[in-house]
C-alpha cells in the first residue's frame, strides 16, 4: 500500500463505519417504532410512561439517523473536495518543479536525480535505481546544487517546500 492510498483507504473505512452506525441506529429506530405501534394496537395510551419513553426514543433515533445521514453526505463531499484540491496542488507542484529545473538548465539526468533527491532517496539508492555509480550521483547532485544556488540537499529541498507552503502556484516564474 502506498502512502497516497493509505489516507484514502482510512477515509473510506471511516465513511463505511459511519454508514454502518447509521444503519444500526436506523434498525434500532425501526424496532422502537414497531414496539410503539404494537403497544398502541394493544390499547396502551400515550399517558403510559413506558410508551412515552419508547416514543421519545424512537423519535430521537429517527432524528439522529437523519442528522447522521446529512453529516455523512457532507463528510463525503468534503473528502472529495479535499482530494480534488490535492490533485490540483500535485499537478501545480510538477509545473513548479519543471519551472525551476528549466531556469537552472538541468540536463535530463540531473532532472532525474533532482526528482529523486526531492523524493528523499540517498545517493546510493539513486545510483541503484539509475544503474549508475554512487560517485556519479554525487557529482550530478553537486552540479544540481551549484546550478540551483544551494549548498546541499537540505537547502535544495527547502526551496520546493517553501514554494509548496506558499501556495502561490500562479506565477510563471518560480523564482
Amino acid at each position: 500500500m502506498t502512502s497516497s492510498t493509505a489516507p484514502a483507504t482510512l477515509k473510506q473505512r471511516r465513511a463505511t463505519f459511519l454508514a454502518g452506525l447509521i444503519l444500526l441506529q436506523a434498525l434500532c429506530a425501526l424496532f422502537f417504532v414497531g414496539d410503539v405501534v404494537r403497544d398502541l394496537r394493544e390499547g396502551t395510551h400515550l399517558d403510559d410512561i413506558h410508551l412515552m419513553l419508547e416514543s421519545i426514543a424512537a423519535v430521537s433515533l429517527i432524528g439522529g439517523v437523519g442528522f447522521l445521514m446529512i453529516e455523512l453526505r457532507r463528510l463525503l463531499a468534503r473528502m472529495e473536495h479535499m482530494d480534488a484540491g490535492l490533485r490540483v496542488a500535485q499537478g501545480q507542484m510538477v509545473i513548479v518543479m519543471e519551472g525551476f529545473f528549466d531556469e537552472w538548465h538541468l540536463t535530463q539526468a540531473e532532472r532525474d536525480v533532482a526528482l529523486m533527491i526531492l523524493k528523499g532517496l540517498d545517493n546510493d539508492s539513486i545510483g541503484t535505481v539509475r544503474h549508475t555509480a554512487p560517485g556519479t550521483v554525487r557529482a550530478q547532485a553537486a552540479k544540481i546544487y551549484a546550478k540551483s544556488g544551494t549548498n546541499g540537499r537540505a537547502q535544495f529541498v527547502s526551496i520546493f517546500m517553501e514554494e509548496l507552503m506558499s501556495g502561490d502556484f500562479n506565477t510563471s516564474d518560480p523564482a
